[in-house]
């Protein structure tokens, strides 16, 4: 496995190579993160890429922009064992070597709601640097994982309206043992945080659970949702049962998901169930 910091450096050792997979992190990697390098190996014999860069336009002024991980030669290593033949980990300047004027703006139906809305500008921020991290790797697949759920919807869309010749595919969610949703973000949380984190998806099935039982008004099932993590000292941004095809309200014979987003002490969870 090669590791290459500059933009020339990976273009040159690219050149001529078709088949190119594609997994884009931002470090700090878990066993969900080499799961989708995985995946993206089995699924061609041209040259695995990840990228390690962790994007300051998807940050928010308040969030953690300056102490999310920087672990680069562990993740090295796992990126290794897993498969992937080259990473791309450029620092800022190389990747923005000056301010980001041009910005891609995703639909504000799919991208100004639930993560977009508590997080405004997250998902330009996502669609600009992945788009330009596309441009520099030009692959023909992407693997993206569904944990993000509303993120890989918003790649999607951008891949098909910019009629990029790129496809994408989605890696389920890896979970713990106990059934957490793996995110690098876990880290933060304490042992008993660990525990208390697995209600998130408990919540996620008890919103499905009263859908299937044939409670129609979802709005009731959301709010008791909500309650539900309020009572246990959560602080829920959403908890939503939607459609899959475009995050709007759920319909009888649609594939649907439930979706939640949620503050457990310092340290904010998202997660979702598809049904």
């Amino acid at each position: 496995m090669k590791l290459i910091h500059t933009i020339a450096e990976l273009r040159a050792e690219l050149a001529g190579r078709t088949g190119r997979a594609f997994v884009p992190t931002m470090g700090n990697l878990h066993e969900g993160h080499l799961a989708l390098v995985r995946q993206a190996r089995s699924a061609t014999a041209g040259p695995v890429i990840a990228s390690i860069f962790v994007n300051r336009l998807q940050f928010l002024p308040h969030e953690d922009f300056d102490r999310y991980p920087r672990t680069l030669e562990n993740d090295c290593r796992m990126l290794e064992s897993a498969g992937c033949d080259l990473v791309f980990a450029p620092d800022e300047r190389e990747l923005y070597p000056e301010p980001q004027g041009y910005k891609v703006h995703p639909p504000a139906e799919l991208a100004d709601i639930l993560e977009g809305h508590f997080r405004p500008g997250f998902f330009t921020g996502v669609s600009t640097v992945v788009h330009k991290l596309f441009n520099i790797v030009q692959p023909q697949l992407a693997v993206f994982g569904k944990k993000d759920y509303q993120q890989l919807m918003v790649i999607r869309r951008m891949v098909a309206q910019m009629a990029l010749p790129i496809e994408i595919i989605g890696g389920e969610t890896c979970r713990s043992e106990q059934g957490l949703a793996l995110s690098s973000r876990n880290g933060y949380l304490s042992d008993a945080e660990k525990v208390e984190a697995l209600r998130l998806s408990a919540t996620l099935k008890s919103l499905i659970a009263g859908w299937q039982a044939g409670r129609r008004d979802v709005a009731p099932l959301e709010t008791e949702a909500l309650e539900a993590l309020r009572a246990h000292g959560w602080q829920p941004d959403y908890v939503v049962l939607r459609r899959q095809r475009d995050l709007g309200a759920p319909l009888d014979g649609e594939p649907l998901v439930a979706l939640a987003a949620a503050k457990l002490g310092a340290t904010r969870l998202i997660d979702n169930l598809e049904l």
